[in-house]
């Protein structure tokens, strides 16, 4: 099986750390192949860069219509609606994906995330899966998430703090990194802190593959029906839906 895996930030570097990450947990057989837009901002922080990221994401699921899911490796699970619309394929949003395996080990998990910016969209977020009364706590480390990148900043060192403050403060039992450039971080830190520490992008992965094994796409009926046929204007005229059955 193939599964494409989209960073929908620009900066390449964290496109390669993530397609490290997913093809960590990959079956035998199973092809990873990690991408991100050229177009759209290097990082995204909350809901105005959101943006900006959708029709790169769905241009790039539209140069890859023949894999078998599609991973949306962006915390906030940017754009999962609509992509989901965009394919008959299973797609799967990180933040989703760790959400509900945090609670299949965990009575209470607190999430750790980037800025303080970021934390009402992963609220609203559980909210609208149904989790939220799973999770502790949203806390933010205040890291940028470029910052991610660099290997002389202290951002592990603010996201260990949090975690640590998250299990004494929130009785956290585990704990959901809140971003995909933390990808390589979770293992090191559920070693030093104990308790479970969740990377979205392993977990979506790995649910990928399990609703490929089992036959399962993303149901036609309601809001995820394909788009209907219509032009759209100006800079997105080449993004125009040409109907059910269009992709996927």
């Amino acid at each position: 099986m193939r599964i494409l895996v989209i960073n929908p930030n620009t900066t390449a570097s964290m496109t390669a750390k993530i397609g490290k990450a997913a093809a960590s947990v990959a079956s035998t057989g199973t092809e990873i192949v990690a991408v991100n837009p050229a177009d759209g901002p290097p990082s995204i922080e909350g809901y105005f860069d959101e943006v900006f990221t959708v029709p790169g994401i769905i241009a790039e699921m539209g140069k890859a219509p023949a894999a078998d899911a599609y991973v949306i490796a962006c915390f906030d699970d940017t754009g999962l609606d609509a992509a989901r619309c965009a394919t008959e394929a299973p797609v799967i949003g990180i933040g989703e994906a760790a959400f509900h395996l945090a609670s299949l080990v965990a009575g209470k998990f607190s999430v750790v995330t980037t800025l303080a910016r970021s934390v009402p969209a992963i609220e609203h977020n559980l909210a609208k899966y149904g989790l939220a009364s799973r999770c502790a706590k949203v806390r933010s480390s205040e890291v940028a998430v470029l910052d991610l990148e660099q290997p002389d900043s202290n951002a592990r060192h603010k996201i260990s703090d949090e975690i640590a403050r998250a299990v004494r403060e929130d009785h956290a039992e585990a704990i959901v990194l809140g971003c995909a450039g933390m990808a390589d971080l979770a293992h090191e830190l559920s070693q030093q802190h104990g308790v479970p520490v969740l990377d979205g992008v392993v977990c979506a992965v790995t649910l990928a593959e399990s609703l490929l094994k089992v036959g399962l796409k993303t149901s036609k009926v309601g809001g995820y029906a394909a788009p209907r046929s219509k032009r759209f204007a100006g800079i997105f005229a080449s993004a125009s839906p040409a109907g059910a059955g269009s992709q996927g």
